[in-house]
């Protein structure tokens, strides 16, 4: 039993190493295996192990510059997330920002304000992390902590970041650095913004409806702000904007560009086309004359009504940038809309021929501009407006001179007016009539205090003195120039009865026309009878030589001695009528071109020609008429029925169509080539 157990054992004892050895020859196998395998990865460690070496070899730099790094490291990396972070953020924003803000406009407003205070934060902290990177690197590379190539490329990147980022301290440069940091999101945004800013004054600026140009006495009220108050709201926050982004005088140009526009829009109807004539187009202010009455309407109706309305909007949509701001922006829009061309109409009408009539018209441009004269100051008073305000008083200057000049020329022109000859026909001279009623204008309600009014101020920029009364005494002495004139030209007829003829036209109608007016009030009374008498008396004289010498060739003497004696008796009468008839066709062929202008005169002369004549005549055919009316030549003789003559008579002295002109008639077709030219009357008098 004890030897069994002992074998047992013994064969435990080998199965066991058997298995022992068979893990053993396993392992040996594997190793052997894995030893195989080694070879190569021990080729490929010994190629790489100088790269491993290199960079292993910053961890042998020095203790205390290992252990400063961690926290430089920290410090630079810090601002870069930051910045990163609000890089992020403004990418978030270009969706928002690159739609349209005319669906909300506040909130589009709100979001280029958060993008404006992103670009400001990247502007203030890009530099500070770029710094902070920049000084890492050169600590690594003072302490030989990090890789020489490693860091040659990361200060290659940071050389090219702050290239990058470098401002050079302009606006220019910032703005090119903010454009380089959003990607243009900025400006595509202010720019859309701007496109809003021309579509909401666009859409809401509409020309001032007008019927017709007829319309503008009915335009009674100032014009009242075109833009609702919630679009001038938003025209506001928009500015505010681009104010803040340096786009302000874009934004103006949109402005002044738009509402100019629609001011020209609102005068279309007026038909201004008159504002462009030049002085080369006329040669005398009559040809433009219905022009100025316009322009004083128009420029009225321009002032008051556009240009307050602009003044306004102006000012309500600008008043948060100051006074400067809108008030040049209101200064282009009247320049760009026109105001200037009306100035320049003046101007024109200064430029034009000397002409007495052109005073009247200097006169009436001078109303019109001092009616306005505080609206103007208020409008276009500003320092911006000096444009206009230089223009104005030029003009208002030369509107002075010249009409002072012509003023001050006219006792001239009528002095120098006797020198020619006086009417053929005997008739009242262009110049007395022109005169008379030129001075009856001239001191009439419509300009006496505007004509004193300037040459009030004409004789204070010479340092002269100009009497109340003084204006009236120039005009009388122009009237009783007149009356010399009238003096000269009788006895310059060789003629008498047509002298007397002259002077009973002339005499009636200085009575006529200056009676009851404030001339005839200051030259009084005898003055006026004094006329009136000389006109009796020249009538008198001329009907007594003329035609009260043609009844006695109807002398009723002899013919009763031979009513006995039909044939002697007729040829006396024949030879009596014939006498007559050749004196009257005489007479009348002589008067027929004579003019009586005022028809109370025609008609009471005619009508004495008429009582001195027809009546004889009448009574001398019903009683003598027969004697030859029944012989074979009786028409030799019998040349007018007392029907005929009298309508003859009654028509005599009509006056020829209307003259043109202001000293002597001519037609508009020669343009008064004849007129007296007032330039040469100065010289001519010196």
């Amino acid at each position: 039993m004890a030897e069994s157990t002992g074998v047992d054992r013994g064969i435990q004892s080998l199965i066991a190493a058997r298995k022992s050895l068979k893990l053993s020859l396993e392992k040996s196998k594997a190793i052997g295996l894995a030893l195989g395998k080694t070879g190569p990865r021990f080729e490929e460690i010994e190629q790489r192990l100088p790269l491993l070496e290199a960079a292993v070899r910053p961890i042998r730099a020095d203790g205390e510059a290992l252990k400063d790094v961690g926290g430089n490291i920290n410090r630079a990396v810090g601002p870069a997330a930051a910045v990163l972070k609000v890089f992020d953020a403004v990418h978030g924003l270009e969706k928002s920002l690159l739609s349209d803000p005319k669906n909300d406009l506040s909130s589009y407003l709100s979001v280029l304000k958060r993008l404006e205070e992103a670009l400001k934060f990247l502007g203030e902290n890009c530099g500070l992390a770029i710094q902070w990177l920049e000084d890492i690197v050169e600590y690594l590379d003072d302490h030989h902590v990090a890789d020489e190539k490693y860091l040659s490329n990361l200060k290659k990147s940071l050389r090219g970041l702050s290239e990058f980022h470098n401002d050079g301290g302009g606006v220019e440069e910032k703005e090119r650095s903010q454009l380089r940091l959003d990607g243009g999101l900025r400006n595509a945004a202010l720019d859309k913004l701007e496109n809003e800013f021309r579509r909401l004054l666009k859409d809401n600026s509409v020309p001032l409806p007008m019927a017709s140009p007829s319309s503008l006495g009915d335009q009674a009220c100032i014009a009242p702000s075109q833009l609702p108050v919630t679009v001038i709201h938003k025209l506001q926050a928009i500015l505010g904007r681009l104010r803040a982004n340096n786009r302000l005088d874009k934004c103006i140009s949109i402005y002044v560009e738009v509402r100019s526009s629609n001011v020209r829009a609102s005068l279309q109807a007026l038909d201004l086309d008159y504002l462009d004539i030049s002085v080369s187009e006329f040669n005398d202010v009559q040809s433009i004359e219905g022009y100025i009455a316009q322009w004083g309407n128009h420029l009225e109706f321009a002032v008051k009504h556009l240009f307050e309305a602009e003044f306004k909007l102006c000012n309500d949509v600008f008043e948060r940038l100051g006074l400067n701001v809108w008030m040049d922006c209101f200064s282009k829009i009247a320049a760009q809309a026109g105001m200037l061309a009306f100035l320049q109409f003046g101007k024109t009408v200064t430029d034009s021929k000397k002409d007495p009539i052109k005073l009247l018209k200097l006169l009436d441009i001078f109303t019109s501009l001092n009616k306005l004269r505080a609206d103007f100051n208020r409008l276009f008073g500003g320092a911006a407006c000096i444009e206009i305000q230089n223009f104005t008083r030029d003009l208002i200057k030369r509107i002075i001179d010249g009409a002072a000049e012509i003023f001050w020329e006219l006792l001239v022109q009528v002095e120098i007016q006797k020198q020619t000859p006086p009417p053929s026909d005997g008739g009242v001279p262009r110049l007395v009539s022109f005169v008379t009623e030129y001075c009856n204008k001239l001191i009439g309600d419509k300009y006496k205090s505007t004509l004193t009014q300037v040459l009030l101020i004409h004789k204070s920029w010479r340092s002269e003195r100009f009497q109340d009364n003084q204006l009236m005494v120039e005009v009388l002495r122009i009237i009783k120039a007149i009356e010399q004139n009238l003096d000269v030209w009788m006895k310059a007829y060789p003629d008498q009865t047509l002298a007397h003829f002259f002077g009973m036209n002339n005499h009636w109608h200085l009575y006529k026309n200056l009676k009851g007016t404030k001339i005839g009030d200051h030259l009084g009374d005898s003055w006026l009878k004094e006329h009136e008498q000389y006109k009796e008396y020249y009538a008198t004289v001329f009907l007594r030589d003329s035609w009260g010498k043609l009844p006695s060739h109807l002398s009723r003497e002899g013919l009763i001695l031979f009513s006995g004696g039909h044939a002697t008796a007729r040829d006396l009468v024949k030879k009596r009528l014939k006498a007559f008839n050749d004196a009257f066709d005489e007479m009348y062929k002589k008067q027929a071109s004579w003019v009586l202008p005022e028809k109370d005169l025609r008609d009471r002369v005619c009508q004495q020609i008429v009582q001195a004549i027809v009546p004889v005549y009448r009574s001398y055919m019903q009683n003598y008429g027969p004697l030859v009316e029944k012989d074979a030549s009786s028409s030799k003789y019998v040349r007018y029925t007392v029907v005929a003559l009298e309508k003859i008579l009654s028509s005599l002295y009509m006056p020829k169509p209307m003259r043109y002109g202001s000293f002597k008639g001519t037609p508009p077709s020669e343009k008064l080539k004849n007129d007296v030219d007032l330039r040469r009357t100065t010289s001519a008098v010196v």
